[in-house]
Order: C-alpha cells, then structure tokens, then sequence
C-alpha cells in the first residue's frame, strides 16, 4: 500500500469518524425529521437537486472556465451533502433534528437524484455521462447512513458510552483530516494554482454565493433551517464529484486539483455568511437545538 493509498483511506476513515460523532447526539427521529416534513422536503431537494444544477450550467457557460473546473463545478452541484457539514451547522447553533435529517434524506434521494442529474451534466458537455446508482449508494452508505445508524444505535442503547466517546471520536477524526488534508494540499498546490485565472475563482465564488442565496430563500420561516440549507446547498460531498468525475473524465487530471479549489474558496464564501447571520439574527450561535 503506498502513501496515496493510506491518505486517502484515511480522509475517507475521518470523515467515518466525523458523522459518527455528532451521530452520537442523534435520535431516529433526528434521522426520519425531513420524512415526516414533506413540505420541508420539497424545498430543500428543489434547492439542492433542481435549482442548484441548472444555475451551475448557467455559471459553466457565462464563464471561459477550464475543463477541469467546469466538470468539478457540475458533479459538485448533482451531489448530495458532505458528511461533515452537519458538525459545522451544529457549531454555528443549527437546529440539530434538521441538519441531520436533511443529511440523511439527502443521502438516500442521492441514490436516485444523482444519476439523473448527471445527464443534465452529459448536455451541458455533449457527452453520454453516467454514474451507476450502486457506486453512489456505495459512497453514501459507507460515509453517512452507515455511521449515522451506528451513532444513534449507540446512543439509543449505551448512551452513557455515546457522551464519553463522542468527544474523543471528534476530535481524533478531525486531528485526522488535517494531517491527511494537508499533503494532498500541498502535493496539488502548482495545479491549483494553474487553473487560477480567467474568472476562475469568481465563478466558483458565484458558484457558493448562488447556492447560499437559493438554500437561505428556500429554507422556511425558522432562521437556524434557512442556515443549514443554505450552507448544504452551496456545499457538496466531495467522493460522489470526485466518482463522476473520474467515471466519465478519465482524461481530466486537474479536477481533484479544481475540487481544491472550491473547498478553498468555499470555506472563505461559507465563512462571510455565517458572520453575516450572526450579525443580523441575535442568538445564531447559541446553544443546539434539538
């Protein structure tokens, strides 16, 4: 086993790691919460699954973007949450019961969405791209509803064992990203670097601003909801990009580079409007609801 291999496996262990930590404050209610809102529901698969995708293909083409980038903007856009969002939502004074059950909800529809939304992706380059629903019920499973069924199992059955864990796993998987997170940085630093110009890292910053706005607007009448949704559409699960990207653009050996790119700029945009919401919603970053 190489060094890539080990990084890798351990990025996808850390993000295991992460979901199961705040899956240890969670309840099969928190899970089932969007299930039982269909109206809820709605509005955030139109957010994330509907609008997103069609206003990144409008992003793709107003700007003169780089293969590389344009391909990671797409597969981001048609992919479910990331794992590790919800723990930032939670820190920023998210309701819990929404940030989980919108995860878990976005989780399993990925299975069905994904592939569909890939064809809007297949137009938009003139090309027969296509991702089996089983790959992306793969990644989902292994790296939400497996560490989420296990979290609340935990906690549902030894829930003293859930609050002595809970910390440990947190912080170890986050110890975790950051050491695997930081060679793979510095490792594609020169290609990040190179796709940078032509408006590159204004599309992608209008790429987060877009989702941002859509998920605010679409997120209901409880402002923490408007939060969550709006940072989990402008924010995608890198693996499922990443497998589409690679299935159907062998060729393209920049996009991991250009996926990057957007994390980097992603935290920046996320972190203006989390201070924007905390300045104009008294309270934002108060204790977790549950």
């Amino acid at each position: 086993m190489d060094l890539a291999t080990i990084i890798m496996l351990a990025i996808k262990v850390s993000i295991i790691l992460t979901v199961l930590g705040f899956a240890l404050h969670a309840t099969h209610d928190d899970a089932l919460y969007l299930f039982r809102r269909p109206a809820e529901l709605f509005r955030s698969i139109m957010s994330m699954n509907v609008l997103m995708p069609l206003f990144t293909v409008s992003i793709a083409e107003a700007f003169s973007l780089h293969p590389a980038v344009k391909i990671a903007l797409l597969t981001l856009a048609v992919s479910p949450v990331p794992p590790f969002l919800p723990k930032k939502e939670l820190k920023a004074g998210a309701h819990a019961a929404y940030a989980i059950g919108l995860l878990t909800a976005a989780a399993l529809f990925s299975i069905i969405l994904v592939p569909l939304a890939v064809d809007l992706v297949g137009k938009a380059f003139e090309k027969n791209v296509h991702i089996a629903p089983g790959r992306v019920a793969k990644i989902v499973f292994i790296s939400v509803i497996l560490p989420v069924t296990v979290g609340i199992a935990v906690r549902y059955f030894l829930p003293r064992l859930a609050e002595r864990i809970e910390g440990p796993i947190s912080t170890g998987a986050a110890i975790l990203l950051v050491v695997s997170v930081i060679p793979i940085l510095f490792k594609a630093w020169p290609s990040i670097v190179s796709l940078v110009g032509n408006g590159t890292v204004v599309a992608i910053a209008a790429f987060c601003l877009i989702g941002l706005i859509t998920g605010h607007l679409l997120g209901g009448p409880v402002p923490d909801d408007r939060t969550v949704l709006a940072l989990s559409t402008a924010s995608r699960h890198p693996g499922v990009a990443m497998a589409i990207a690679t299935a159907n653009f062998p060729e393209q050996k920049l996009v991991l580079a250009a996926v990057l790119l957007y994390f980097l700029v992603n935290l920046v945009v996320t972190a203006i409007y989390l201070t924007w919401r905390r300045r104009h919603q008294p309270g934002f970053a108060g204790a977790i609801k549950t």
